[in-house]
């Protein structure tokens, strides 16, 4: 299915679940859907602010979220309710799969965060990573999430992810 801007606007649920269980459920936009890569809008779903100290998440917040249902990550480009980029977050994820209307995600627990300058590029949470135990249980996963990490830190250094989303 593709979806373009000319399209009837269309709404999913965007479902993300961690340890297998649903950590968050948002409903948002579907902005384009080419068969591989599923592109959404939603506002900040969170409830009110969250400050990891190197960037806030609030109420006015909107994520353009690019998934793939062949790559092990999520990429995340994050605006101010007044459309400042703040920056891109990307979750490393199993590939994404929609269902109707649900799009299902699942966490791997690791995280990339590159400011809008591109002067912070952070590696996130592998403490949560390791404590997973996805490396004993699931090798082939764990391995696939550790270069997705990798491939995304090369291109938040590199200049960022205008090749992946274009």
């Amino acid at each position: 299915m593709s979806v373009n801007s000319a399209d009837t606007a269309a709404q999913l649920e965007v479902v993300l679940v961690k340890a297998g269980r649903t950590k968050i459920r948002y409903t948002a936009e579907l902005l384009h859907d080419d068969g591989t890569r599923i592109t959404v809008r939603a506002p900040w779903a969170g409830d009110g602010v969250r400050d990891f100290g190197f960037v806030r998440f609030e109420p006015g917040d909107v994520f353009t979220e690019y998934y793939w249902r062949d790559r092990w990550y999520a990429v995340k480009e994050v605006r101010d309710g007044q459309g400042v980029l703040k920056g891109w977050y990307c979750d490393i994820t199993r590939p994404a799969v929609l269902h109707g209307g649900e799009l299902v995600v699942e966490d791997l627990d690791l995280d990339l965060w590159r400011s809008a300058d591109g002067a912070t590029v952070l590696r996130l949470d592998e403490d949560e990573f390791e404590a997973s135990g996805l490396a004993a249980t699931d090798p082939r996963a764990a391995a696939a999430a550790t270069q997705a990490l990798d491939t995304l830190e090369l291109l938040a250094r590199q200049g960022g992810f205008e090749t992946l989303l274009t």
